[in-house]
């Protein structure tokens, strides 16, 4: 049976400021009206980013918006949120973020299942001309594929 994938949100920022080196699938603790904000939409991954403490991992900076309905439920919007992952991969990427200067890094949000996922990944920091060089080879492809399509 195939897994059945609803994408939320991306983090479009992240790809544009860091080599992404590993990828990971986290689940997310959250509420019940968290979830129904995250159904409609309502989330922000622009300045998120994760942290290891005591042997556990929490999101920081992930905004979801409050539910209209949720009145005494709803929580803070930009509370740290704990992510649900294996302990020895929660070892792996502290040793790795620590060791090398890497970040940990959302990368997008979706639901798999009717769950809750998070796409985290391990990731290095772009200096200014990584980005160019990027941006030239993205003008690069895009010339070529026009090109390409005016010959046809």
């Amino acid at each position: 049976m195939a897994d059945k994938i609803q994408q939320v949100t991306r983090n479009r920022k992240a790809w544009h400021d860091y080599f992404v080196l590993e990828e990971y699938e986290a689940g997310i603790e959250l509420c019940g009206t968290e979830v129904k904000s995250l159904r409609q939409g309502r989330v922000n991954l622009k300045d998120s980013w994760c942290g290891i403490k005591n042997g556990e991992i929490f999101v920081h900076g992930m905004h979801i918006s409050p539910y209209e309905k949720g009145n005494i439920f709803n929580r803070e919007p930009a509370r740290p949120r704990r992510l649900l992952m294996h302990k020895r991969e929660i070892m792996r990427l502290l040793g790795e973020s620590g060791q090398q200067g890497l970040a940990i890094i959302p990368l997008s949000l979706y639901f798999k299942n009717g769950r809750a996922k998070l796409q985290i990944g391990l990731c290095k920091g772009k200096k200014l001309y990584d980005k160019r060089e990027d941006a030239a080879r993205r003008d690069a492809k895009r010339d070529a594929e026009r090109a390409m399509r005016e010959k046809l």
